[in-house]
């Protein structure tokens, strides 16, 4: 098993005054040729947005987009038609495909919130773009991982173009669970998203990230109460069935 670690406080940093942005990867004014992406995990934004702010209306393509509010509610409008509150507790994706325009706002007056916002490159290019989201309360489970995404559309969670594979746990202290990568070739990452937990004798903590590769399972054992992402991805691109 081979493994990257990646502290909460090494991440890139921007404070806007109505966005305060921490990226764990190369993303805007920040870069680093060291943290562009893990496999084809693009971009790891956990943001906080003021009362009354946000993204007006602007245009992705070819990418796979995943938003999971950690605390408040994101109003989503998009020019698909789509117009949709995502709340703590959801899973929202968007495949931009062909090209899609979308805006992001806090319309909770002076109460910010505070989001993950994940892309992945897609494993096909020019798709029809699409939106959905999910409510992951009827689905999630105590003291093991639980999936919210995968490439099946008939499968738990929502689904993207890519061999991935997305799961949350929520963990009481002493606990561990082991997970096995789905896909040979495979990498994870793993993104802590409140507590402290040890993989193969390295602790992370708060929004610390590890990047593990070259591995069939691994496991994850909590030290205190604590909340875990993770992303299961490819470690190289292939197109396949280009439109």
């Amino acid at each position: 098993m081979n493994s990257i670690v990646h502290k909460a406080e090494s991440r890139g940093h921007a404070n806007h005054g109505w966005l305060n942005a921490k990226h764990t990867f190369s993303f805007a004014n920040y870069y680093d040729p060291e943290r562009i992406q893990f496999g084809v995990l693009r971009v790891l934004n956990d943001d906080i947005i003021a009362g009354g702010k946000g993204f007006g209306m602007h245009p992705h393509d070819n990418m796979e987009i995943i938003t999971i509010p950690l605390e408040g509610d994101l109003e989503h409008k998009d020019n698909m038609g789509n117009s949709a509150v995502i709340r703590q507790g959801d899973v929202q994706v968007m495949s931009a495909g062909t090209g899609v325009f979308h805006s992001e706002f806090n319309k909770n007056g002076g109460q910010p919130i505070n989001l993950l916002q994940i892309w992945v490159f897609p494993n096909k290019k020019n798709v029809e773009p699409r939106y959905d989201q999910i409510s992951i309360r009827d689905i999630e489970e105590e003291n093991k991982f639980y999936q919210i995404l995968s490439p099946d559309e008939n499968d738990q969670g929502v689904w993207i173009h890519q061999d991935a594979w997305f799961h949350l746990g929520n963990f009481e202290p002493g606990v561990s669970d082991t997970y096995k990568i789905k896909k040979q070739g495979n990498g994870v990452y793993l993104f802590v998203i409140e507590g402290e937990v040890e993989v193969k004798g390295q602790k992370l903590t708060k929004r610390d990230g590890c990047g593990i590769w070259d591995a069939n399972e691994f496991t994850v054992s909590a030290q205190t109460n604590a909340r875990v992402l993770l992303m299961e991805i490819p470690m190289t691109m292939v197109y396949t069935d280009d439109m």
